[in-house]
């Protein structure tokens, strides 16, 4: 196991992402010309679930919402933990909620859904036979998690007891950000975004996805049926873009530096 993945099997490192849809067959086909994944089937402990594969190894989830199932299309980042029952009870102590589970998938691993005191949808992994992604970090897999929520204050303690995080704030005056790290790498983040997010979609964890050309994407986005939020512009981790689905589901893509 490289460096990388066993630091994102930690307990607290985001270690599998997951889209519910409505339809599985046209998010596999969206997802399959945009990143070149494959599919397989998975644990349908909650419905139709499939695991996407980049050159033969896990990057994320697709599962199918019932149809009687009002819940919104997202991406959900889901965090590592070496008991999950135990994970959800630091979560309910410190100010969360535990909507689903814990729960068996199958032999994968034992799986809880939860939400911060903020209300951003989360997700607990103690893996099994599934650690979680096995690649990441390159064009068309997870590179990054980022929770966008309206001040780091508000939250930030919540998941520094939880998960042992050591949250480090960047320094300014008009950025409201704190990088969380496990054992001295950085695994995640936290951006406080203000009262703007109350007039978008509320607190929520944001996957990014690698590329190899933003703009390309983009555009390769437009022309599957999804649409872009945000248009490709620079930072100093790379391009990136925010964008949705052919359903919906919102994700930031970005081209590394």
């Amino acid at each position: 196991m490289t460096t990388e993945a066993a630091t994102r099997r930690m307990p607290g490192a985001p270690c599998w992402v997951s889209l519910l849809a409505h339809s599985l067959s046209a998010t596999q086909e969206f997802y399959g010309a945009l990143f070149g994944w494959e599919f397989r089937p998975g644990p349908q402990h909650l419905g139709p679930y499939c695991r996407a594969y980049l050159d033969g190894r896990e990057v994320a989830g697709v599962g199918e919402l019932a149809p009687d199932r009002q819940l919104p299309v997202a991406w959900t980042t889901y965090l590592a933990s070496d008991d999950a029952d135990a994970t959800a009870e630091q979560i309910r102590s410190c100010g969360g909620t535990v909507g689903v589970g814990p729960l068996d998938a199958d032999d994968a691993g034992r799986m809880a859904i939860a939400s911060d005191p903020q209300g951003a949808i989360f997700g607990i992994w103690q893996g099994k036979s599934m650690p979680g992604t096995t690649l990441s970090g390159e064009p068309g897999t997870p590179v990054w998690n980022e929770l966008v929520t309206q001040e780091t204050d508000a939250v930030g303690p919540f998941y520094e007891h939880v998960f042992d995080f050591e949250a480090e704030p960047v320094v300014s005056a008009d950025f409201d950000y704190l990088t969380l790290h496990l054992k001295g790498r950085a695994v995640a983040g936290i951006h406080g975004v203000g009262n703007a997010l109350l007039r978008d979609r509320g607190p929520h964890w944001m996957t990014y996805f690698g590329v190899s050309d933003t703009d390309a994407a983009t555009r390769r986005i437009g022309e599957l049926g999804g649409h872009v939020l945000r248009p490709a512009r620079d930072s100093a981790h790379g391009r990136l873009a925010t964008v949705a689905d052919s359903e919906g589901a919102v994700f930031t893509i970005i081209q590394q530096r």
